[in-house]
């Protein structure tokens, strides 16, 4: 699906399996900065709402002596009120590889400009890459990221950044992301890094 940033109008492309059956998902426009909010267009988002007024014991589920509407639902917890209980979501995970590609024509690479490997670029020469330890695509010495901290996915021109479920979060311009598309030259901050993209034409 393609959203557009409610402030400069600027457009992306967003996988709907990115809202992993929420409702709605805040992201950071790479042009303006500014945070929009995206709903989840699949009427499965939202949750399906219990009767506001039962039938009473012994009414059959035809009766039509119930006249009140059922109300929407108010997720409020009330004092007294039995609440339901929704499993933890998963962490943030990426689309299926088949559906990412690098661009052709075009080198991308991430230039470490701050922290322990101040001065290292890491070439990305897959759709998807991990930024983290020992062991991960992008490997950081940094002891403040997790193991597995953020992941990079590349469709074409369309560059996104996950964090995936670290410890110490992921942050864009300061602020704490769980998903955000990145521009050329754009920065963000893992543990005590910071990275930069950089996308450069191929000879």
């Amino acid at each position: 699906m393609i959203v557009g940033c409610s402030a400069c109008g600027a457009k992306y492309r967003y996988e709907e399996s990115r809202f992993e059956g929420k409702p709605m998902k805040r992201i950071r426009c790479t042009r303006c900065q500014t945070v929009f909010e995206v709903l989840n267009p699949s009427p499965a988002a939202s949750p399906v709402s219990l009767p506001a007024n039962p039938p009473p014991v012994g009414a059959s589920a035809n009766d039509n002596t119930q006249t009140r509407r059922s109300e929407p639902p108010d997720y409020r917890m009330h004092a007294g009120e039995a609440t339901r209980e929704y499993p933890p979501a998963p962490l943030k995970s990426a689309p299926h590889p088949i559906t990412l590609r690098l661009p052709t024509g075009k080198k991308i690479s991430l230039a470490v400009i701050a922290g322990p490997d101040a001065g290292k670029t890491f070439l990305v020469e897959k759709a998807r890459v991990v930024v983290g330890r020992v062991g991960s695509d992008v490997a950081l010495s940094d002891a403040e990221i997790s193991r597995a901290h953020a992941s990079l996915e590349v469709d074409d021109d369309v560059v996104t950044l996950f964090d995936l479920g670290s410890t110490n979060g992921t942050y864009v311009g300061g602020e704490r992301i769980d998903s955000t598309m990145l521009d050329n030259y754009g920065e963000f901050e893992v543990g005590g890094t910071t990275l930069m993209l950089i996308i450069t034409a191929t000879d």
